[in-house]
């Protein structure tokens, strides 16, 4: 069950570990999905550069644990910086917290304050705790006293970036799921015109699904050139 609080943040359904693309990440998937199971650590930090999927795997454990009829909360911590820091009152009766994005409460006095003593909550009530961030915990700008050390109760791990076949894969996968036929020629472009981070990849592929069914065609090279124009031309114009 998802906790009812003030400001809900739902996992996507979608965001599950067989949709993740493990590549050299086994260890680390595995030490959440335990985290999910309740029978690993209680606490994880994973960090690594924006777009390569935490928030992903963050849901996914959310999803995961749910489905083991654990009470979780999933927390994205850019879109709580400007709500109440008392938001983390009580989440220490659940049985899984995750928050995503931690770096964004670092260097803020408040959130620091409230992240300490909910940290300190958890461990009392032996509440899992998963978080994630851009940066390892030693780089992060905090300003309170102990509160790095306690980011470092638990284990922390680098989500590492995928190699191009990889990304080639997790773009078949996608596709897969939507029902979207994507020819290899057609990934291959993607690859090689556009940003090559996860994040920017699925959305245009997602962009191109929805132009796709609209005018009931298949992807082709000059589909793909003609409808992301068309999609660059709006972002500029705004």
């Amino acid at each position: 069950m998802f906790q009812q609080i003030p400001f809900t943040f739902e996992p996507r359904e979608s965001y599950t570990f067989d949709s993740f693309v493990r590549g050299s990440n086994e260890l680390l998937l595995d030490l959440i999905a335990q985290c999910a199971a309740d029978a690993g650590e209680k606490q994880v930090y994973i960090w690594g550069d924006e777009n390569q999927g935490k928030s992903h795997l963050l849901q996914a454990t959310c999803n995961l644990a749910s489905k083991n009829n654990r009470t979780v909360c999933y927390l994205p911590a850019h879109e709580l910086v400007n709500q109440d820091p008392q938001i983390f009152e009580g989440l220490e009766s659940l049985n899984l917290i995750c928050v995503d994005d931690v770096n964004c409460l670092a260097g803020n006095d408040e959130w620091e304050k409230a992240l300490f003593n909910l940290i300190n909550r958890c461990r009392e009530n032996s509440t899992s705790l998963l978080f994630s961030s851009t940066v390892a915990p030693e780089q992060l700008k905090i300003q309170l006293p102990d509160l790095q050390s306690r980011l470092l109760w638990g284990p922390v791990l680098r989500l590492q970036v995928l190699s191009d076949e990889e990304k080639f894969e997790a773009l078949r996968h996608r596709a897969l799921q939507k029902g979207l036929e994507l020819p290899e020629n057609v990934a291959d472009y993607l690859m090689r015109h556009y940003p090559r981070d996860l994040f920017g990849l699925f959305e245009r592929l997602d962009q191109l699904d929805t132009a796709s069914m609209a005018s009931q065609r298949r992807l082709t090279i000059p589909f793909v050139k003609a409808v992301l124009g068309q999609v660059e031309m709006v972002y500029k114009n705004d």
